[in-house]
């Protein structure tokens, strides 16, 4: 396959796939940054079609929200790069930037962080409803149980055709996710549930919210706020990955807003996608546990052929941005004098000495396997004080922003149509049915 280059397609480039001596012109789509797209649905109408397990390059949608360069350690959100955004924004600000567009001016950032406050409160009906739950049943579960439900209190806010329903459902989702994790890590821990406090930021309050004991004073310290906040930042988008993708496949359906960050959820809830910072912890704790240096451990990794978690990633070939960002945050934590555990100072240390060695190791080098974003993450969690159990939930919470603006995006887009993936099918041809007394 090769680009054209004469005049005839100067102004629409196209690309030549040739196929047992046919061949088919493909227009190419052009990208600001990264690769350019090119277009084979056409191939359908002439008994091709394209076979990519995983979709490891095929795309799914032009967007303008999230990009991604893996080989340089790149993310931008419409355009700024993530240490821009941690550095200068707030995670309630990001959430405008991802679904709107452009930063928020003063008096909309205001009017939006009020109007999210100020729909944080879940009715008594709803309350009820999340006491239905058994208290060792899995947070994911209950979280898409959740978001599911809050279509059924909100009918008036499900008709995807209506710009102002649909504003209405995105504010009522960023605002009632919140309290509905700090529900979830309460009765998860057995202790009273308690109601949002218009007054306080969005991120203090749900530390507030998750650790307070009832009617006494809570002041959440303000490195815990700001770190929560960052790592909300950080997983706010991520392109199309698995979870992204099936909200807008859901989406592509006319599911309504609700149903689709659901069906997200229950995406991101896979060991293989939002759990992975939960095997790093219990990985660390596995190397402490051991009575193994962390080299020998590595070293009968590598000769076990065995999966080290936290290392690799499928799109960065590089640093992982967020790593970086979720790293210098642990490390302000672990040298601050915020109490915390021996256990968690010796998790740290263990991580660091596992970074050292992948950074060095030519085993990892030669294959790309840099700490990702769930190598610090898990371990900044469990300092604040949440159970390895919440830390998907908290995923998902930074997550809702992008999910939204890709579904919103998704539904504007009018080349957009239903997911309708093809299969290349391998099994039998057409075969005689035999009665079952002759089988």
């Amino acid at each position: 396959m090769s680009d054209t280059n004469n005049e005839s397609t100067a102004q629409h480039p196209t690309a030549q796939l040739s196929v047992e001596e046919t061949e088919y012109t493909l227009p190419l789509k052009k990208a600001t940054c990264g690769p350019d797209g090119i277009l084979i649905s056409t191939l359908r109408n002439d008994g091709w079609v394209s076979l990519d397990p995983g979709f490891l390059t095929t795309a799914q949608c032009q967007s303008k929200i999230t990009f991604i360069d893996g080989n340089r350690s790149i993310l931008r959100y419409r355009g700024y790069t993530i240490e821009q955004l941690c550095k200068n924004s707030n995670f309630l600000e990001v959430a405008w930037l991802l679904q709107r567009g452009e930063l928020p001016t003063k008096s909309q950032c205001e009017n939006f962080r009020a109007e999210v406050n100020h729909h944080t409160l879940v009715g008594e009906e709803f309350r009820s409803f999340m006491g239905s739950f058994p208290r060792r049943a899995h947070p994911m579960s209950v979280l898409a149980s959740a978001v599911n439900a809050l279509a059924t209190f909100y009918p008036d806010t499900t008709d995807i055709n209506d710009p102002e329903q649909l504003d209405k459902a995105a504010v009522l989702i960023m605002a009632k996710v919140r309290t509905i994790v700090s529900y979830i890590h309460r009765r998860h821990r057995d202790e009273p549930l308690l109601y949002p406090n218009y007054s306080r930021g969005y991120v203090d309050d749900f530390l507030r919210m998750s650790f307070a004991i009832p009617y006494e004073p809570f002041e959440s310290d303000p490195l815990l706020v700001d770190a929560l906040d960052k790592l909300f930042i950080i997983h706010a988008d991520h392109e199309q990955n698995c979870s992204t993708s099936v909200v807008r496949i859901a989406g592509s359906a006319h599911a309504n807003l609700y149903s689709s960050i659901a069906a997200g959820i229950n995406a991101l809830s896979g060991p293989l996608h939002g759990g992975a910072n939960e095997a790093v912890l219990r990985q660390l704790e596995t190397i402490v546990n051991s009575g193994v240096s962390v080299r020998e451990y590595v070293e009968d990794a590598k000769s076990a052929g065995r999966k080290i978690s936290g290392l690799g990633h499928r799109v960065y070939k590089s640093y992982d941005p967020r790593a970086a960002i979720a790293k210098s945050y642990l490390e302000r934590i672990m040298n601050s004098d915020i109490k915390v555990k021996a256990t968690d100072r010796e998790l740290f240390d263990v991580a660091l000495e596992l970074e050292d060695i992948a950074l060095s190791d030519s085993y990892f080098v030669d294959r790309h396997l840099y700490p990702n974003v769930d190598f610090y993450t898990g371990l900044i969690y469990k300092a604040i004080g949440f159970d390895p159990a919440m830390f998907t939930t908290l995923f998902a919470l930074g997550r809702i922003p992008g999910w939204i603006a890709q579904y919103r995006e998704m539904l504007a887009d009018p080349e957009s149509k239903i997911g309708r993936p093809r299969q290349v099918y391998t099994g039998e041809a057409e075969r005689e049915f035999v009665p079952i007394e002759n089988r």
